[in-house]
């Protein structure tokens, strides 16, 4: 993130009011930056690691590992940390078709039934089954990855999901808890693809002070 004096007053701002804490630095870092991209404090009880999660994102980060979102938001959200620091390559999966050459098979009924981002998703995670997936607002897609996983078909560096909605959003993020793939989650039916653009962009930040400065 390119920061500006605006941004440090504002993330000071955030630091009082929180106050002290206990989460570890890096956790913090995460959730304050969601919090000043949503002005909303409620994420701070909300944002849940799973075990090695921070761990898990540098090093996936560190190692160019490809990058795959659920809408375009959270691809233009990520954009310029992710040019300017490690240039993972970044896929959206609403433009699967378009950018890959695929299209989808009109006998198969299973692909109808399919939103457009479930579709992609599914796709580029057959493509790209060890990739960082970031799923900031099709539930659609995270059930599909959460499916493609029990299934073995994938094993992803890293799931960031932050849909919001009422059908069944818990259920598939305590299945993806479950999975022990390393997660960010969030413990509410609240979430956005500005919550997860935050958190993308706030691991990016971390990992590069961490791997990618003395390159």
């Amino acid at each position: 993130m390119e920061w500006h004096v605006t941004d440090a007053q504002s993330l000071a701002i955030i630091d009082h009011e929180i106050g002290e804490h206990v989460f570890s630095p890096a956790e913090y870092e995460i959730i304050r930056r969601v919090i000043y991209a949503t002005s909303d404090f409620e994420y701070k009880s909300l944002i849940r690691f799973s075990e090695r999660a921070l761990q898990a994102a540098a090093a996936a980060l560190a190692a160019r590992t490809t990058i795959v979102v659920d809408v375009p938001l959270v691809q233009a959200g990520i954009a310029y940390d992710i040019q300017n620091t490690f240039a993972n390559p970044v896929y959206c999966s609403m433009e699967a078709v378009t950018r890959l050459g695929f299209s989808p098979s009109p006998e198969k009924e299973s692909q109808k039934e399919k939103t457009r981002a479930a579709w992609g998703i599914e796709i580029l995670a057959k493509r790209f089954p060890e990739a960082i997936f970031v799923v900031g607002q099709a539930q659609t897609a995270l059930m599909v990855l959460v499916d493609l996983i029990e299934a073995e078909e994938i094993r992803p560096a890293l799931i960031i999901a932050t849909p919001g909605g009422f059908l069944d959003i818990d259920t598939a993020k305590e299945r993806l808890r479950d999975s022990l793939v390393p997660s960010i989650t969030l413990d509410s039916r609240k979430g956005n693809a500005i919550v997860a653009a935050a958190i993308i962009d706030g691991l990016v930040d971390l990992a590069w002070q961490a791997y990618g400065e003395a390159e």
